[in-house]
């Protein structure tokens, strides 16, 4: 039984890159690994930490001892649902949880977000990736969508990531026969998380026109040039594309044995339903 005021890791493992995810905040310092979503310290004091109106907070430390303890209890005397992480990452680490890898992480703007830029009207590639940075990296993170031409030039104005775009001198790309998702997956070092690692295998096959490569992948190209033309804005396309990846990832992580027809679903049937009472005879 976890202590009170406090989250196990398995438990908060079940919750991590869901739509109404707890805000997982990180109190360690330069830390080269975390817990996937989560996020620095914004101030050092946690009585001045803001944006938590609405959500839970998950404080996360070395080892689960005073400081996570102490930031929740804050929290929660400003009225925030606040909890601990149990053994802090040591016990994350010792669960064989998820990681996310942050060697490869763009530098914070001055409003504490990663900011990325790829080419606009996104299809798929450009839909999954911001997903899963948002899910797994930053949840924060701003995307810019400009002509396919001004990727480079925004880049360097803005100090922005880029990323999907044909040009050797940027990281996030395709390499091979692999997409930029498969890049990212790998490069955050979350390529042994078997939900992602199926879920990177439908992506490949959609955005690379490899549909015989899984089921899947012939699906989501569908959705995905069926967005792009419902939506003219980017950003209500990805809005939307979110929830495709966020149901996407859930299939991958806990229903890919769950079959559907037309029996799958009904109600059981009692021995006498659908027959004739029987006959007693005399």
């Amino acid at each position: 039984m976890p202590a009170h005021f406090a989250i196990t890791p398995d438990k908060l493992a079940r919750l991590i890159a869901l739509p109404g995810s707890p805000r997982i905040i990180d109190l360690r310092v330069l830390p080269q690994k975390a817990v996937p979503g989560s996020l620095p310290a914004p101030d050092p004091d946690p009585s001045r930490w803001n944006g938590s109106t609405g959500q839970s907070v998950v404080v996360v430390d070395e080892d689960g001892s005073g400081p996570a303890v102490a930031a929740a209890a804050i929290l929660r005397s400003d009225g925030v649902a606040a909890e601990a992480l149990e053994g802090g990452f040591s016990a994350w680490l010792a669960a064989d949880l998820p990681t996310v890898s942050l060697a490869h992480l763009p530098p914070r703007h001055d409003d504490d977000r990663t900011w990325w830029v790829t080419r606009a009207r996104p299809k798929v590639d450009r839909i999954a990736c911001p997903w899963l940075i948002r899910r797994f990296v930053d949840p924060n993170a701003r995307f810019l969508f400009v002509p396919p031409g001004d990727v480079l030039a925004v880049a360097a104005r803005q100090q922005a990531e880029p990323f999907d775009i044909e040009d050797d001198r940027v990281f996030w790309s395709h390499r091979g026969e692999r997409c930029t998702f498969d890049t990212m997956v790998e490069a955050f070092g979350l390529a042994t998380h078997a939900p992602l690692a199926v879920l990177a295998a439908i992506v490949r096959g959609a955005d690379t026109d490899r549909l015989d490569l899984v089921p899947e992948a012939a699906g989501l190209l569908a959705i995905s040039l069926g967005l792009s033309r419902i939506h003219s804005d980017d950003h209500a396309q990805l809005d939307a594309g979110m929830i495709v990846y966020d149901a996407l990832y859930r299939w991958c992580r806990d229903a890919q044995g769950e079959k559907h027809n037309w029996a799958s679903h009904q109600p059981a049937r009692g021995p006498a339903q659908g027959t004739a009472p029987k006959q007693v005879l005399a």
